[in-house]
C-alpha cells in the first residue's frame, strides 16, 4: 500500500514539473517578446526542498530543546547526589541530618550554587526523623509534588 502511495506520489510530482516546465517556458517566451526582466520561478522539486528544509529546522530546535532539558534533569541528579553525600557526613559527624539545608554549606565558596537547581529554584529538603529526610528538586514548573519533580 505504501510502495502504491508512493508511486502516484511521484507520478503527482512529475505531472506538476511538467506543467511547470511548460508554463516557465510560455513565460520566458513571453518576457523575451516584451523585452522583460525573467521572474522568479520556483520548480515542485524546489518546493519540496524548501519544505524539507524548513522541516529539518524545527526538528532540529525542537532537539536541542528537548537535549538540554534532558542535561538540566540530569545536573540536578548530580547535585542531589553531592547534597546527599553530604547531609550523610553531616549526620556521621554530628549523629543527626541538619534542620535546614544551609547547614552544610558552612561558609564554603565551593558549595554556594550546591542548593540551587537548574531552574533557580532552591532543592525542597525536609528532615523527616533523625535517620532519614527528602530531597527534591521542583522542576521546570517549580510546583512541588508535580511529574517533573526531581527526587
Amino acid at each position: 500500500m505504501i510502495d502504491f502511495i508512493g508511486c502516484i506520489s511521484e507520478v503527482i510530482l512529475d505531472i506538476q514539473q511538467f506543467l511547470f516546465l511548460k508554463k516557465r517556458r510560455k513565460q520566458r517566451a513571453y518576457e523575451k517578446e516584451h523585452n522583460l526582466p525573467q521572474k522568479r520561478m520556483i520548480s515542485p522539486y524546489q518546493r519540496i526542498g524548501i519544505a524539507l528544509l524548513i522541516t529539518a529546522v524545527i526538528a532540529s530546535g525542537l532537539l536541542v530543546l528537548f537535549i538540554s532539558s534532558f542535561s538540566l534533569k540530569n545536573k540536578d541528579y548530580e547535585k542531589i547526589q553531592q547534597i546527599s553525600l553530604l547531609l550523610e557526613q553531616e549526620k556521621s559527624t554530628l549523629g543527626t541530618y541538619p534542620d535546614k539545608l544551609q547547614g552544610i554549606i558552612r561558609k564554603n565558596p565551593l558549595y554556594q550554587n550546591l542548593l540551587i537547581d537548574s531552574w533557580n529554584t532552591p532543592f525542597y529538603y525536609k528532615k523527616i526523623d533523625e535517620s532519614s529526610f527528602i530531597l527534591i528538586s521542583l522542576g521546570k514548573d517549580k510546583i512541588l509534588h508535580t511529574e517533573d519533580d526531581i527526587k
